[in-house]
């Protein structure tokens, strides 16, 4: 290479993605795009992810330009929405010009409709993941065409999707074997006849959300626990008040890799299931059991001391449980502790400042407490008793109802 000679007269464009490959994050890759227009180009073709709004002009410069996209991202706000906000026509763009692309978001894209899932479903046939969360006006037709066409998928998110029936889980039976994550949300017209149909033919799901489905209650629940044991991750039962001890057990015994378990809201769920889900599934890492009216000292105490993986834990209103739950934790002042970084005790009404020392002991690395409306756990109680919180805790004694991610 002669002093004369520039990098781009002397380097291939192979090389220069080469180059452009080796930048590990964005901020960098956007760097490299600024040098002149070739390598603007040369970063734009090799771009694999954009979040953007756009229309059906935008969008089809987009895809001149971002050959290789593999995610794009057109959510809007749930809250602050754009006139018009994507449309079917958009759909049919993408449809056309992003052939090649794995993962859409299309989360409160409230305008869409069948009609735009029919041209993902008839376009995108490499697509692994969908998230039409609050598209309120897709059903089961427009759904199960991209079901038809893209046998790939592996995760489709459908919270707030109230058309939503059993056909769709039938649908993905039939079509989507490799799926692995589903969200349903407050999809209330879903019932055991539909998660036992759609377990038939997806039996690898790794990450399954019923919250709000009211219409789910053991057999599903069960059913899924037996089809999906080895690879359930992840189970969202929030207010399935159908629910009794049968799915529970069931759950205890076969999903022994359970990572997450919601059952918030589940109030006819016996002490017993909750002590079963100690003995058995040691790999617990969240637990949501808040308004489990029967949870026990006992059966709270071998959840902290027998799911040892244990970070997250919420038991608002629980209210039966009382400073004995919390009697023995950990090694005291010795050893590791317990790992739970969060906890909500909110509306706990026996608890008290002893319990909360038993818990300050046992619990090093808390990073967040919840003691609203426990009345014998006021911040003027603690300082009395010379509680000592961890640096880094932040203590929630009256204050906002938002919670830390890791809670949602």
């Amino acid at each position: 290479m002669t002093t004369d000679e520039s990098i781009n007269e002397r380097l291939r464009d192979d090389e220069l993605r080469s180059i452009l490959s080796k930048l590990e994050t964005d901020k960098d890759k956007e760097l490299f795009s600024l040098v002149c227009k070739r390598w603007l180009y040369l970063q734009s073709t090799e771009r694999k992810k954009l979040c953007a709004r756009a229309g059906p002009h935008m969008l089809r410069k987009m895809a001149a330009r971002f050959t290789r996209l593999k995610d794009l991202d057109l959510s809007q706000s749930a809250s602050r929405s754009f006139y018009p906000g994507v449309t079917d026509s958009d759909l049919s763009v993408i449809a056309t010009g992003f052939i090649g692309l794995r993962s859409l978001k299309l989360k409160d894209c409230k305008g869409i409709t069948d009609v735009g899932m029919a041209a993902i479903g008839s376009g995108l046939s490499s697509l692994q993941s969908l998230d039409v969360s609050y598209c309120r006006k897709l059903t089961d037709k427009g759904l199960s065409a991209v079901t038809e066409g893209c046998h790939d998928l592996k995760s489709l998110h459908l919270a707030g999707c109230r058309f939503v029936t059993n056909k769709l889980l039938e649908a993905l039976s039939k079509n989507c074997h490799n799926l692995e994550e589903l969200g349903l949300q407050g999809c209330t017209n879903i019932t055991d006849t539909g998660l036992t149909a759609l377990v038939s033919g997806c039996k690898r799901i790794k990450h399954l959300d019923v919250n709000k489905c009211t219409n789910v209650g053991d057999l599903g629940v069960s059913t899924v626990a037996a089809a999906c044991s080895t690879s359930l991750k992840t189970l969202k039962l929030l207010d399935c008040y159908k629910l009794g001890d049968a799915s529970i057990f069931m759950v205890a015994t076969l999903c022994k890799n359970l990572d997450t378990l919601i059952i918030g809201g589940c109030r006819d769920l016996s002490s017993k299931s909750i002590k079963s889900l100690a003995d058995s599934i040691h790999s617990l890492r969240i637990l949501r059991m808040d308004w489990c009216l029967n949870v026990s000292d006992a059966s709270l105490n071998c959840i902290l001391t027998q799911c040892t993986c244990l970070e997250v834990l919420d038991i608002g209103c629980c209210e039966e449980v009382t400073d004995a739950a919390f009697v023995g934790l950990g090694n005291g002042d010795e050893g590791p502790g317990l790992r739970l970084k969060a906890l909500k005790i909110s509306n706990c009404q026996k608890i008290t400042v002893l319990g909360i020392s038993m818990v300050l002991k046992a619990c090093r690395s808390l990073e967040y407490l919840d003691v609203r409306s426990c009345p014998r756990v006021t911040k003027a109680n603690c300082e009395q008793a010379g509680l000592r919180f961890p640096e880094s805790c932040k203590v929630n004694y009256t204050g906002s109802l938002v919670e830390p991610d890791v809670l949602i």
